[in-house]
């Protein structure tokens, strides 16, 4: 991702100034340099008659142990406080999933497996770094917006980024919006690093509440002064959500409880987008 993998900070603070007076949003000219959902075809195989699982215990007892609801509904990461013995835990983990013939599995497995992989390479990642004020000052340089482009796994021999994971793979071959709602940039504007992984059964129900938990928080939508305000995510990706403003709201009423859904009725607009990008910890 979770964010502009063509990015270089002078271009763009240049475009965003002359959007600016232009009218256009920082959101909207940021989302010219996310990925492109650009399918991996490789990563489309997969085998329905399979009845293998595979094990995700090591990252539900990583997550039962370091990930926390705050008052405000986010989900925070005790980075500071995962010990030697489970940084080692999740490594493993890590090294077990790239391990992992993934193409030979199901497509639900498949979809879990990606969504749970790139989670972990993400704590991983700022564990790695750790203490970090935020993953986007992991880079690798003045012109890097963050560790988004970093080859950080090999599945079946491939070498793969986050980027391709999410918009090569995730993005592309499930042409799900709800995807964006499972996977997590260890950031405080992301939807939520779930507190336990995902798996085949159940992964419907389990997409429906992650769009609802984020939709219906402040970090997704909120109205302020009238104003309605949605995450940057439904600007920078808009073309997961149908292409259009009126599309995003229609889907942001399918998941809305009944204040908000009451509250974006008759909107035609949206009148702002923002995101925070302070890392998730506690």
């Amino acid at each position: 991702m979770r964010i502009l993998r063509r990015n270089r900070a002078a271009l763009v603070a240049l475009v965003i100034a002359a959007a600016a007076i232009a009218g256009c949003s920082r959101a909207e000219i940021e989302a010219k340099f996310v990925p492109a959902s650009d399918p991996l075809p490789r990563w489309a195989a997969h085998n329905e008659s399979s009845t293998q699982s595979i094990d995700h215990a090591a990252w539900d007892q990583f997550l039962f142990r370091y990930v926390r609801t705050d008052p405000t509904g986010l989900n925070r990461v005790a980075y500071r406080k995962v010990t030697p013995e489970d940084n080692e835990v999740l490594a493993n983990y890590v090294g077990t999933l790239e391990r992992v013939q993934i193409s030979g599995y199901r497509r639900a497995e498949q979809f879990a497996y990606w969504v749970n992989l790139y989670n972990a390479v993400t704590i991983r990642t700022v564990l790695d770094a750790y203490p970090v004020e935020s993953i986007r000052k992991i880079n690798d340089g003045f012109f890097s917006p963050g560790p988004w482009d970093r080859k950080l796994v090999t599945v079946e021999g491939q070498a793969l980024s986050l980027n391709d994971i999410e918009s090569r793979i995730l993005r592309p071959l499930w042409d799900d919006p709800r995807t964006h709602y499972v996977i997590n940039c260890a950031s405080i504007g992301c939807p939520n690093l779930d507190g336990s992984a995902y798996r085949a059964a159940g992964l419907e129900n389990r997409l429906d509440d992650a769009a609802r938990r984020y939709i219906n928080n402040a970090r997704g939508v909120r109205i302020e002064d009238g104003e309605l305000i949605v995450s940057s995510i439904y600007a920078w990706f808009r073309d997961d959500f149908g292409g259009t403003k009126a599309s995003v709201l229609s889907h942001l009423k399918t998941y809305a409880d009944a204040d908000l859904k009451a509250a974006l009725s008759g909107r035609t607009d949206i009148d702002g987008y923002e995101y925070d990008w302070d890392l998730n910890g506690d």
